[in-house]
Order: C-alpha cells, then structure tokens, then sequence
C-alpha cells in the first residue's frame, strides 16, 4: 500500500471512534431527557462506529501495514433536542461519506484494487447510515418533540440492535 493511502486509512479510523463518542454523548443527552429508547438507539449506533473503527484497523493490519491510533477532539456535550441531536449527526454522517469518497479517490487514483474492493462496504454503509438517520429526523419532525407521538417512537427505537455483518 502506498503511504498517503495508510495514512488517510488511519485518519479515518480516529474519525470512527470521534463518531462512537459522539454518538455516545447523544445517547447521554437522550437518558437525561428520559428517552431510553433513542438512549439505546444511539448506543447501537456507537456499536455500529466501533465495529467500523475496527474494520479499517484490521485491513490495515491485514495489508501489513501499521495502524496508528491517535485521540480526537471532544464531541458536543449539549443538544437542544432530540431533533438537533439528529440533525447533528446527519451533517455528521455526511462528512464520514464524505471521508469514505476520498478514500476511494485516492484507493483509484493508486490503483489499489484491494481497497476499493474493501472501500465498497463502506460507501454501501453510508448509504444505509445517512438514510436511517434521515428516517428518524423525519419522523421525529412529524410527531414533534415531545408528546404521544415521541413517546412511541421512543418505545421503537429502544428495539434496535446492533449485529455485525456477516462480511465475505
């Protein structure tokens, strides 16, 4: 593997455990609030993130390149509600694509045909993160905030589960 390639890998593993505390947090901003259920929604979230972190960690190792794992900055803390806490991880989820595209640019541009084949999971992903976010967003706008309708959305998201793929 050419360098600039491992390096940006690397990069993207640090913005994958970003994205597990951040989600983290939004699991947080969610029991303080009393609603378990996004609280659990958000924690299978930053289940799904880890896994990802992990993934890229083992290619690396599987390529025999080193993985460099380095700390990041602090996620957000405070939300105004559920629905910015939403909106915060769609633009989230969006630059990771983001990240996943130019991983992908550079995977072409170096001929690394191992890595696109590897980045093409990834871009797939992202498809189905940014869209089960946008689900959520949409749905919490149509109920609101708060009331009826947000009590069983809530009761809903406390059902997801995070199961690792099965990858070939």
């Amino acid at each position: 593997m050419k360098q600039r390639l491992v390096d940006e890998i690397n990069k993207q593993i640090t913005y994958e455990f970003y994205s597990a505390f951040l989600y983290l947090s939004m699991a947080s901003y969610c029991a303080e609030n009393d609603l378990p259920g996004f609280e659990n929604w958000f924690k299978v979230q930053k289940d799904e993130e880890e896994f990802h972190a992990t993934r890229f960690l083992t290619y690396l190792h599987d390529r025999n390149q080193h993985a460099v794992i380095t700390g990041f900055e602090n996620p957000p803390t405070e939300f105004t509600s559920l629905l910015d806490a939403l909106e915060k991880s769609i633009e989230h989820e969006k630059f990771v694509t983001g990240r996943i595209n130019y991983l992908m640019d550079i995977a072409y541009e170096e001929k690394d045909y191992s890595a696109v084949d590897f980045l093409n999971w990834f871009v797939k992903e992202q498809t189905e993160e940014e869209n089960s976010f946008n689900i959520q967003r949409g749905q919490v706008k149509l109920v609101g905030d708060n009331g009826p309708g947000l009590f069983q959305l809530d009761r809903e998201a406390a059902t997801r589960v995070f199961t690792p793929p099965v990858i070939p």
